[in-house]
């Protein structure tokens, strides 16, 4: 997880565009997480608070348990552009957000879904300053991040 991955243009090109989101965090993760259930309602299921299975993706969004994963999404992200300069320091954290993620059932790809939602939350919200070079700096630095993330998952034995 190099930080050298990101030129300097474009580090300051996410923490411009995050400083813009960054006073409601919880309203673009709401745009973020309504996105990913239109592109996967698969995914819905995946969410799932006190065994109470909702019964849609309004629920879900509108759920205080729910709004408090969108919370710790939004700060994962804030930690990864915090440490722009050392993305590896984030990479134990990371990798065990990744076990994690496996041990509830989310699929390696369901990241790439994730991905295309966060990109569709940055256009939205950012509008006109979303501009190529800025969606080309959010991939690259999502990329290192599903990597690291990537590494916390154990190929399950065979008969599992």
């Amino acid at each position: 997880m190099a930080s050298g991955m990101l030129s300097g243009a474009q580090r300051a090109l996410i923490r411009e565009s995050w400083r813009r989101l960054s006073g409601s965090p919880v309203q673009h993760g709401l745009v973020l997480f309504s996105r990913l259930f239109d592109l996967d309602p698969d995914l819905l299921p995946l969410f799932q608070y006190n065994c109470k299975q909702f019964a849609s993706p309004q629920e879900c969004l509108s759920a205080p348990e729910f709004l408090d994963h969108v919370r710790k999404v939004m700060l994962v992200i804030d930690a990864a552009v915090s440490h722009l300069e050392n993305l590896p320091c984030l990479e134990e954290y990371l990798c065990n957000l990744g076990k994690k993620h496996q041990a509830i059932g989310v699929k390696v790809e369901s990241f790439s879904t994730v991905g295309e939602s966060l990109l569709y939350m940055l256009e939205k919200c950012l509008g006109a300053a979303f501009s190529p070079d800025v969606r080309e700096a959010w991939t690259k630095l999502y990329g290192a991040v599903v990597k690291a993330m990537r590494r916390g998952w154990e190929p399950l034995a065979e008969g599992d």
